[in-house]
C-alpha cells in the first residue's frame, strides 16, 4: 500500500460542508461529481495535500445520528501547518471556535477546535528537528 488517499466524512449537507470547510479551513474543492439519486463524489483536502475528506451525505436514522460523532468525542482529525499563528488567527477570523488556547507540548503548538459538526480537529505546528 502506498498511502491513505481518502477518509470518509458524514454531512448533513454537501453544501454547507463544502462552504465550511473550503471558507473556514481554506480547503480546496479537488472533485465534486454527480453520481445520481442524489449522491455525490466529493473531495475536499488542504491547500498542502495529504489527505483527504470524502464528504458523504448521510443516510438514514444510523447514518444521521453518527454525524459528529466521528471518534466519540475525542479529537479525530489532525490539521498540520507550519505557521501556527497565522493559521490559528485566521481560523479564529474565519468563525472556527476552539475548545482552548494555543498550548505548547513535548510534539508541538496545538489547540482543539470544532467543526462544523462538532468533531473534534487539532491544528498543530509539529516541533521543528
Amino acid at each position: 500500500m502506498a498511502r491513505l488517499a481518502h477518509v470518509t466524512y458524514l454531512v448533513r449537507d454537501y453544501g454547507e460542508a463544502i462552504d465550511w470547510f473550503t471558507r473556514c479551513l481554506g480547503f480546496v474543492l479537488i472533485g465534486n461529481a454527480d453520481l445520481g439519486q442524489g449522491k455525490r463524489w466529493v473531495l475536499v483536502g488542504a491547500k498542502g495535500g495529504g489527505s483527504r475528506l470524502l464528504l458523504a451525505k448521510a443516510e438514514g436514522a444510523r447514518q444521521q445520528a453518527a454525524i459528529g460523532q466521528a471518534a466519540g468525542g475525542r479529537v479525530a482529525y489532525f490539521l498540520q501547518t507550519d505557521d501556527f499563528a497565522r493559521d490559528h488567527a485566521a481560523m479564529l477570523a474565519n468563525g472556527v471556535t476552539f475548545r482552548e488556547a494555543p498550548r505548547h507540548e513535548a510534539y508541538g503548538t496545538v489547540a482543539v477546535f470544532d467543526d462544523l459538526y462538532g468533531n473534534g480537529w487539532d491544528l498543530i505546528e509539529p516541533l521543528r528537528t
